[in-house]
């Protein structure tokens, strides 16, 4: 009788030590693979999304205090919900705002009025389409974004607040997630961190566009590691984020299905870390028709930061992308660090299959096996 009463309470400890990093409601589950997707959904039967454990309809917006769907968004996300029949594991989810999509956040969520109600609208619109949560993708709280649009210190604390209400509305079964960028000051000052955390499932870091459209000088827009020119990265975000006592398996990392060209780059350095015009926004399905030896161009890569680039000496172009090698190490990071998975902007850069989806599939797959 003793012996079983030891080997019940050595499987209640373990159960216990299990699940003891997991917050009430969330199950242990393997790391999420997880794509943004934009645009016709027609598409969206073409890729493989049996290798994904959510995709997220990017998106909608706000009408007044309320989220709100277009009778194009509503063909869209109908489209998406069936590709459960697919993939029944699969987890559709609406999201809130993108790059000068939410406008009027900072006035709506600034009153206690204006939560409710966005937060009882999206509570509506997941009933109405059977989703599976919400991802707010606010860029960015207390920071300023497009020219003229609104932002005031208090969006910190009235994010927080916006949380606390949308989370009491829709209740725990729904998932709640939201996009963080990738940068320091998003990090410092947009995110009551240790308020917030506990309210949702993960955080998407947005570990892209560190150079970006407004940059005047080439690097890597979304690499894995700092180095002695680039001190922002992906592992720099996770890190921070650890500091703060953030658990780990809420924590998701971002790649990018897409890469960046910068024109008038001097030959120095191949091109890294000069000055540079943007010139294009180029999808990861269309890299290989532009960026190849027979139009010029020579690649490389930074065994530091873990990221490639290429350079074309006779036009002074310079790129900045993800390929295979360098989401493969980001998935195997994720592994390695035990995170809660990897995201990515977005399905549609991807080609249809054998691309950077699968890549990343097969890597945490593999843990799968093991």
């Amino acid at each position: 009788m003793m012996k079983s009463i030891y080997i019940c309470f050595g499987l209640i400890l373990v159960f216990q030590l299990f699940f003891s990093n997991y917050s009430s409601g969330q199950s242990f589950q393997m790391p999420r693979i997880i794509a943004y997707y934009h645009g016709d959904t027609g598409e969206v039967e073409k890729y493989e999304v049996e290798k994904l454990t959510h995709i997220i309809y990017s998106f909608l917006h706000l009408k007044g205090n309320f989220l709100y769907d277009t009778p194009s968004d509503s063909a869209q996300l109908s489209k998406l919900i069936k590709l459960k029949q697919r993939n029944p594991g699969l987890k559709v989810l609406i999201s809130l705002g993108g790059w000068g999509g939410c406008e009027t956040c900072p006035v709506v969520f600034s009153t206690n009025g204006g939560r409710q109600d966005f937060s009882n609208s999206v509570n509506s619109l997941l009933l109405k389409y059977g989703a599976d949560g919400i991802d707010l993708d606010w860029e960015y709280p207390a920071l300023p974004s497009i020219p003229g649009h609104p932002y005031s210190s208090d969006d910190k604390q009235n994010f927080t607040a916006l949380l606390k209400v949308l989370r009491g509305k829709i209740g725990e079964n729904y998932e709640i997630s939201f996009a963080a960028g990738g940068f320091e000051d998003f990090l410092t000052k947009s995110v009551e961190w240790e308020k917030v955390m506990p309210l949702v499932n993960y955080v998407n870091l947005m570990n892209y566009d560190i150079v970006n459209g407004n940059s005047t000088h080439t690097g890597h827009h979304t690499p894995l590691y700092s180095n002695s020119a680039q001190n922002e990265s992906t592992d720099f975000t996770v890190n921070f984020l650890r500091k703060k006592g953030i658990p780990s398996e809420k924590i998701i990392i971002g790649a990018a299905f897409y890469g960046r060209l910068f024109s008038e780059v001097d030959s120095i350095n191949n091109g890294i870390y000069r000055s540079g015009k943007f010139k294009s926004y180029v999808n990861y399905k269309d890299i290989n028709k532009i960026i190849n030896a027979a139009e010029g161009y020579e690649f490389f890569y930074d065994e530091e930061a873990k990221a490639c680039w290429a350079y074309n000496m006779e036009s002074k172009i310079f790129g900045t992308f993800d390929d295979k090698i360098s989401v493969k190490i980001k998935a195997q990071y994720v592994l390695d660090n035990k995170l809660g998975g990897i995201m990515f902007w977005s399905l549609n850069g991807d080609v249809y299959s054998g691309g950077l989806l699968e890549t990343i599939y097969n890597v945490i797959n593999e843990r799968k096996k093991h």
